[in-house]
Order: structure tokens, then C-alpha cells, then sequence
């Protein structure tokens, strides 16, 4: 039966079907292929949150060395502190704002260029 079916060669298909199906599938992979963009920003935004999210705060201690003998200093090295806070665009807080235009023309010695404020 599967030989017959195969050898069969009574339909046809016609051109008008072809476009159909092409465009369908054609649809079909521009929405899956949208999805899988989509999700891959969503899991990139996961990592630049994560890495946002790092502590990068840090301390040492400084030290200094005094010659016995004479009561001066031999070496001093101060130390430092560096307190990590919340930057701006952490945790996507950032927005693109545009500033107001300005007027075009010569912006050369004596001229004032006028912006709107």
C-alpha cells in the first residue's frame, strides 16, 4: 500500500497553494524567530543585573615603619576605602531622555549660540 501511495502520481498541487503554505511558514519563523530574541535579551538582562548587583566595595589598611634608634619614620604607606553604591543604571533605571533642539547656524568667536531651554 505504501508502494502504491508512493508511485501514486494522480494529484497535483497548485502554484496558489505553494504561496499559501511558503507564506504561513514564512510568518511562522518571523514569530519564532521574534520569541527567541526577545528571550535571549530577557536572559542577557539577567546577567548585566546580576552583574550589577556585585559588590565592589573594598579597604586596606596602611602601615608604617619607625627606625627605633632615631624615632623618625622609615616607610609609610596610608591606606583606603572605596564604598560601592547604586549607580544609575542599575537594575535597568536608566532612561534615554533627548534634549530640547537647539538652533543651527555659526558658532564662531562672537557669536552666541541660543539654545531653548
Amino acid at each position: 500500500m505504501f508502494t502504491q501511495l508512493y508511485r501514486d502520481e494522480a494529484g497535483f498541487i497548485v502554484s496558489a497553494e505553494l504561496v499559501l503554505i511558503s507564506t504561513l511558514l514564512v510568518i511562522g519563523m518571523i514569530v519564532g524567530l521574534s520569541e527567541v530574541q526577545h528571550a535571549v535579551v530577557a536572559e542577557l538582562n539577567d546577567v548585566g543585573d546580576a552583574i550589577g548587583c556585585v559588590n565592589q566595595s573594598y579597604c586596606y589598611s596602611g602601615f608604617s615603619t619607625r627606625n627605633w634608634l632615631w624615632g623618625n619614620c622609615g616607610a609609610f604607606t596610608s591606606g583606603s576605602c572605596f564604598f560601592d553604591v547604586a549607580d544609575v543604571c542599575d537594575n535597568n533605571q536608566c532612561d534615554i531622555s533627548c534634549d530640547r533642539p537647539g538652533l543651527e547656524g555659526r558658532t564662531g568667536r562672537g557669536v552666541r549660540s541660543r539654545v531653548y531651554r
